[in-house]
């Protein structure tokens, strides 16, 4: 038995709705006041498709494979998407005053055995918010 468990998954969307990974990206850029006091775990959806193909088409593929490119912060997520759209006006605040979550660490060893290179977390949110664009799910006003 295998099972692939992906984290937060972004990257283009195929279908016309949005879905709860896409949308965590919209909510920083469509006019959100502050991001949240989170840390998670990001993949890229092509990073997911490649990962079934390689563990079904590997007989010696087995057990869990978890699929994250990296952790962050959300305010690392802010700030990848201000190097991407440097004229952007993204918010600044976090949702609360405590101190940052921590990040945490999700070994990438096991999906990397099956062969697979995963696409960088700045790529796979430049996508995702050239996605969202496409399929106008972005306000007039919004911050990009």
């Amino acid at each position: 038995m295998v099972t692939i468990n992906p984290a937060m998954v972004i990257g283009p969307l195929l279908q016309p709705t949005l879905n709860t990974s896409a949308a965590a990206i919209l909510n920083l850029i469509n006019g959100a006041e502050t991001f949240p006091n989170s840390s998670m775990g990001w993949v890229d959806v092509k990073d997911v498709a490649n990962a079934h193909i390689l563990a079904f088409e590997n007989p010696s593929a087995s057990g869990r494979y978890c699929l994250v490119e990296r952790v962050v912060h959300y305010c690392e997520v802010v700030k990848i998407l201000r190097e991407i759209y440097p004229s952007s006006k993204l918010l600044e605040k976090c949702a609360d005053d405590k101190p940052f979550v921590p990040t945490y660490q999700v070994s990438k060893e096991k999906a990397k055995s099956l062969g697979l290179e995963f696409i960088p977390l700045e790529q796979s949110i430049k996508e995702t918010v050239e996605s969202l664009k496409e399929k106008n799910f972005l306000d007039s006003s919004a911050a990009l």
